[in-house]
């Protein structure tokens, strides 16, 4: 239900920008080929389908979907399908891609190849957009990085936040709030990554990625609950209000991922962004609402 609200939240901006075509790596796969099927029937996108087109016929017939409403191309391996579908975005003929059924580290292997890919300025990184029940939450969260950047240094911190933040623009978002997501409120010298997140914020405050407002080290609960931060004393815009959780590592972001999905039931899609397209991450155990939540992020998102 909640991945449904978020999707129609954003049709009306899908439909105003014109239908976006997404090129899948490796369709064969029902969960894959039935959300582009009804993504394009809402009008999402249309899809360029790269793998064994056989095979992508016959699972379309099971499905009772039409496989001349996409485009089809054969490719004999995996790896062939992410290098032609990142190959059809840079040659302008499609503005996503998608991850089939393949190793997400084969897609971005694609996409930075030096020669045919897709790589940008800034370095990859993921986020996730949650559509959480109103008792959890007022608005969309968006969290990064769960899923690519283990323990990222200072300068990628600056590439992550801004990959987010650019991406939530493209999503209609004016001014994005970034909570940084630390232990505790403080900077602490036995708790190095306050120490970055209180540079980080110093930054933001004299000009760095202007339009937003970044702030940390901040403790998960003040960064969504007013209530929570205002009996620790604190204020500023992004208190109790955060559109954009930083986590410190993988381990911490995995974790809150995985903590929204699980216990609240939250609607999560996920991208890679930081190319010069998103990388739609689909999972065979989301479920057809996930699916096309993050079709729609893909479609929306504009690359670097």
């Amino acid at each position: 239900m909640f991945a449904i609200d978020a999707l129609n939240n954003l049709l009306p901006r899908l439909r105003g920008q014109g239908k976006k075509v997404v090129a899948v790596a490796a369709a064969a796969d029902a969960h894959v080929l039935e959300s582009a099927a009804r993504a394009r029937e809402l009008g999402i996108a249309d899809f360029a389908l790269f793998g064994d087109v056989g095979k992508i016929k016959d699972i379309c017939a099971g499905l009772g979907v039409d496989h001349g409403l996409f485009e089809l191309v054969q490719a004999d391996t995996d790896a062939c399908a992410a290098s032609l579908a990142v190959s059809h975005v840079a040659r302008g003929k499609a503005s996503a891609i998608m991850k089939g059924l393949c190793e997400t580290s084969t897609i971005i292997k694609a996409a930075l190849d030096k020669e045919h890919g897709i790589r940008a300025s800034r370095r990859l990184s993921h986020m996730a957009m949650f559509a959480l029940p109103a008792e959890f939450y007022h608005k969309p969260l968006y969290v990064t990085d769960a899923a690519v950047n283990i323990a990222p240094d200072f300068e990628l911190m600056k590439e992550i936040i801004e990959n987010a933040v650019n991406a939530v623009k493209s999503l209609g978002l004016a001014e994005p709030k970034v909570a940084l997501i630390a232990a505790k409120e403080k900077s602490d010298p036995k708790m190095p990554v306050t120490l970055e997140f209180d540079e980080l914020t110093k930054l933001n405050e004299a000009g760095w990625l202007p339009g937003c407002s970044v702030r940390g080290p901040l403790a998960l609960d003040c960064a969504v609950s007013l209530e929570a931060a205002k009996t620790k004393g604190l204020d500023g815009p992004v208190i109790g209000d955060a559109d954009i959780i930083f986590c410190p590592d993988i381990e911490a972001g995995n974790v809150l991922y995985k903590s929204l999905t699980m216990f609240t039931k939250a609607a999560a899609g996920g991208v890679i962004l930081g190319a010069k397209a998103p990388v739609i991450l689909t999972s065979r155990s989301d479920s057809a609402g996930n699916k096309l939540l993050s079709i729609a992020l893909g479609a929306l998102i504009k690359g670097e």
